[in-house]
């Protein structure tokens, strides 16, 4: 099965390098996608823009692909099911909820020269970064690719109500599915609460599973697109 990979904020494609191999061996055909303006040396690059390429993959698959967003990309992966319900064949949601319609894409850092560039470790502290050593650390913010000012501020756009029938397996790296469970019962992720088919799963890591458990990772996603 297509299993599009979709990585958060300053990576592109190659985040998933490790998971691609234990995909590959389970029988599965993963696409890691390089979004525009997060790896194509585009620094003007708007969220339409990064949704326009993940609805050109998911258009371009064989059958009803898996979806995977990491992190904000979890809205990307979201947007697809939304544009398009019928082809989606499921949505894997890594360490993130989707952003609900009208709020922006991902302003969480400051901005500067019109993009916003890793912040460093600091935000990062605990249960996020735990799991990943100096070298990982080093190795991650030299290739940090800085996010354009018009994807993190782009306005989220939700208007097709199929997207709640698209299954969703969340998959929680350093949060529980009991804290999860209890945010959206709060009223807290609302895109999530309309979701009929949610399965939430839980995975021994900080916020980056493809760098600290790839193996793990790959097979929560094989299980998925298994069950799809």
């Amino acid at each position: 099965m297509d299993i599009l990979l979709v990585a958060g904020l300053w990576l592109d494609g190659s985040a998933w390098d490790e998971v691609v191999p234990a995909l590959e061996a389970l029988g599965h055909r993963p696409v890691p996608l390089t979004l525009p303006g997060q790896g194509d040396g585009s620094a003007s690059a708007t969220l339409e823009d990064q949704r326009a390429a993940v609805l050109a993959a998911v258009d371009s698959a064989s059958g009803k692909p898996v979806v995977v967003g990491h992190s904000a990309a979890c809205t990307l992966a979201w947007l697809a099911a939304d544009a398009r319900p019928e082809k989606v064949g499921k949505v894997v949601l890594i360490g993130g909820f989707p952003t609900p319609d009208g709020n922006s894409y991902a302003e969480f850092f400051e901005l500067k020269d019109g993009v916003m560039p890793f912040p460093g470790w600091g935000p990062f502290e605990g249960p996020d970064a735990a799991d990943l050593d100096e070298e990982a650390r080093r190795a991650f913010a030299s290739a940090a690719i800085p996010v354009p000012e018009g994807v993190a501020k782009g306005v989220v756009r939700l208007a097709d109500e199929r997207r709640f029938d698209v299954p969703v397996v969340l998959v929680c790296p350093e949060f529980t599915p009991a804290q999860a469970q209890e945010w959206i019962a709060a009223g807290e992720v609302p895109e999530l609460a309309g979701v009929k088919r949610l399965e939430l799963v839980d995975i021994a890591s900080g916020h980056w599973p493809m760098v600290s458990e790839p193996t793990e990772l790959a097979r929560l996603l094989a299980s998925a697109a298994v069950e799809s």
